[in-house]
């Protein structure tokens, strides 16, 4: 991993490639043009790749930032024999069992599991007369599951064509219906019904409005189980970067790119803050797709991402996040595993608030992750490592969220209901702290609003409706990441590199130096 130097511009190699941006998706696309012959620089702001991904460590905590679980190893896998290599050499992925426990302000509780007979148990302790719904609410998600993640989800969708041939199977489905509305079909119990619905909070939708194609997910954890990747996903990231640097690619850090470059007509490399250019045949841009559009191509005319129609489009809610650690805790709380959810008193409301009103409401729903029980490396000896996400609007509402005064009365409200319903005797265990906010998304992602998510994933925001992974701004320039298709999450944006392998053609070799040739004959 290197730093930024300062290269003279030159015109480039048929075999140079750039990616802007060193999350997950970008390195998954740089390992990709990799295994199809390009020399391939990564350039990125921060100086830890994986981007949201990514890991603070404090004070002996290391904080993982982002996503926090594996939930279909095989796109891992793939990416991996794509490049010649094992994913399972170079990291260590250990299922979850349970995958998570929800926790109802009323006081019940539902328990994720894979196994049949232990889930299907679940749910009748609950309400026994939703069982059958719920298995036929299963064989809903695997049909989705089948037509929207293997069938479009690993499809090029910028051609029109292939989402319009699509919409009869769409109109079958209920596609027009939303992920909380088909769970309400198949059981009565609320409960439930937030069980079989609150997934889509995972890649920014909102439950009541984004399509029940998303009720696929349920089938994801179903069939592939929901795993934690040892070293947290920052071990994938830099697995990645070794994937790279094997190639015979960089990833370079501490440099951010300011524009991308055009010439006759097409992408022609990259020119950073510094003000140096940076020259590649291929151009992938996983930032999002809202700053590549208004800010990395502000000088390019354009067609359909013009700054008005990104201003229109729905963006996924934000995020609070807060990261701490606690002081010999290591055997407290013995009934809180590595993934909890504590569930508010408003469902349909609090949603409502966050995404339609844009109002930060007093009571909260919670994602509580607690890597330190299976993961000892990310705690000191004794102590535990905490990650507490609440979603809350993005900054584009009107009477936007002045998170500067927000930040800590609500980290406040976020402690009494920790102390209250989950961890109790906390306030006096905790000792590093880190906070994020709707404005750090902003800031640190150069995430249009501080959308956690980039573009919300309703029916009209996806596929075809969705930024193209081949712009259709500027030939050479391709995109990946949570903004273009198929979404966000740790499988879509590992899915947007996939793609790019088979819409990037193969790299035209330069031509072989004399000192090139030597080497190879004497290694030969």
């Amino acid at each position: 991993m290197t730093h930024a130097s300062s290269p003279s511009a030159s015109p480039p190699a048929a075999d140079q490639a750039i990616v802007i941006g060193a999350g997950i998706g970008g390195l998954a696309s740089a390992m990709r043009l990799g295994a199809k012959g390009y020399q391939v620089t990564v350039i990125d702001r921060l100086d830890r790749a994986g981007g949201r991904g990514s890991s603070i460590t404090q004070g002996g905590h290391r904080f993982d930032l982002g996503p926090t679980i594996v939930t279909v190893p095989q796109g891992l896998r793939d990416l991996w024999a794509a490049c010649g290599r094992n994913f399972d050499a170079d990291v260590r992925l250990v299922p979850m069992d349970p995958f998570y426990e929800i926790r109802f302000a009323d006081g019940e509780t539902f328990t994720a599991r894979q196994d049949d007979a232990a889930i299907k148990a679940e749910v009748a302790r609950i309400s026994p007369s939703d069982s059958k719904g719920y298995q036929r609410f299963l064989k809903d998600s695997e049909a989705r599951y089948w037509f929207g993640y293997e069938d479009m989800g690993r499809k090029p969708m910028h051609k029109l064509w292939d989402t319009l041939k699509v919409i009869p199977k769409f109109a079958r489905m209920r596609a027009d219906r939303s992920v909380y509305a088909h769970a309400a079909s198949r059981v009565k119990d609320e409960h439930l019904r937030f069980a079989l619905s609150f997934h889509p909070l995972f890649i920014g939708g909102d439950p009541f409005n984004v399509t029940s194609m998303y009720i696929l997910v349920s089938h994801l954890e179903k069939a592939f189980g929901v795993h934690y990747a040892m070293g947290g996903v920052q071990a994938i990231a830099d697995a990645m970067v070794r994937v790279i640097e094997a190639q015979g690619g960089s990833v370079v850090q501490g440099a951010e790119v300011d524009e991308i470059t055009i010439a006759d007509g097409r992408a022609s490399g990259v020119r950073l803050a510094s003000g140096d250019v940076l020259p590649a045949a291929v151009v992938v841009s996983n930032a999002d797709a809202g700053h590549t559009y208004d800010r990395l191509l502000r000088n390019a005319p354009k067609k359909r991402w013009t700054p008005a129609r990104l201003k229109r489009a729905r963006w996924s809610m934000g995020l609070y996040v807060w990261y701490f650690g606690t002081k010999g805790t290591k055997g407290m709380w013995g009934d809180v595993g590595h993934h909890s959810i504590v569930v508010g008193p408003r469902y349909r409301d609090h949603i409502k608030d966050i995404f339609i009103r844009g109002k930060l409401a007093d009571d909260m729903s919670l994602y509580v992750h607690r890597p330190s029980v299976t993961d000892p490396s990310c705690a000191p000896a004794g102590d535990d490592t905490f990650y507490v996400l609440s979603p809350v609007p993005h900054l584009g509402h009107d009477n936007a969220v002045d998170w500067t005064a927000e930040e800590e009365p609500y980290r406040a409200k976020m402690l009494k209901v920790l102390e209250d319903r989950l961890l109790p005797g906390v306030s006096g265990r905790i000792g590093e702290s880190l906070t994020f906010t709707p404005e750090t998304f902003r800031d640190r992602y150069l995430s249009p609003f501080g959308a956690g998510f980039s573009i919300e994933p309703r029916i009209l925001q996806s596929a075809w409706f969705r930024p193209h992974n081949i712009s259709e701004e500027l030939p050479g320039l391709y995109l990946a990441g949570a903004g273009t298709h198929p979404g966000a999450g740790l499988p879509g944006v590992v899915g947007t590199a996939e793609l790019l392998g088979k819409l990037v053609p193969d790299a035209r070799r330069r031509a072989e130096t004399a000192a090139e040739h030597a080497l190879r004959l004497a290694a030969e």
